[in-house]
């Protein structure tokens, strides 16, 4: 679960970095219910194992788990896994469409964030990795983070 920053991020899916690599991406409104936005606000939203099933000429959330808060779910059913319709334009949408038509495209959400008052949602087009792929990243990553040591120790 990630916390509201001072940036608007609502909630991040970390893993989607890590096991596709990423091409296009596109912001997407997202249809949700009162009780929803109120639990966004309180940092309940969490996107992992979360995928954009293309149906019928709309894009729908699946997966998105958003926990209720206690206050709110009394006088409605809350189904916190429900599936949420993402509001993207018919350009945009015929896009995603012919890209995950062709071999290994798939479309992920990447983050959930505050725009102005309205939830947005950030979803890439993605090809997966395979583990070869997965280790080379893990192996940037680490030595990323030796040359920053050592760095900071040279400067001190």
């Amino acid at each position: 679960m990630a916390k509201e920053t001072s940036r608007g991020t609502i909630a991040l899916n970390k893993k989607a970095k890590f096991e596709y690599h990423l091409h296009d991406r596109f912001e997407a409104g997202v249809e949700l219910e009162g009780w929803e936005v109120k639990a966004m606000r309180a940092g309940k939203a969490q996107l992992t194992d979360t995928y954009v099933l293309l149906k019928d000429g709309e894009a729908f959330l699946l997966g998105c788990h958003i926990t209720p808060l206690n206050t709110t779910f009394a006088q409605t059913t809350a189904d916190p896994q429900r599936t949420r319709r993402l509001l993207l334009h018919r350009r945009e949408l015929s896009k995603l469409f012919g890209a995950t038509q062709q071999k290994g495209q798939t479309c992920i959400p990447i983050a959930l964030y505050w725009k102005g008052s309205r939830v947005k949602c950030e979803i890439a087009l993605a090809t997966g990795k395979k583990e070869f792929d997965k280790r080379a990243t893990i192996k940037d990553r680490d030595w990323k983070l030796d040359k920053e040591r050592v760095m900071k120790a040279h400067n001190q």
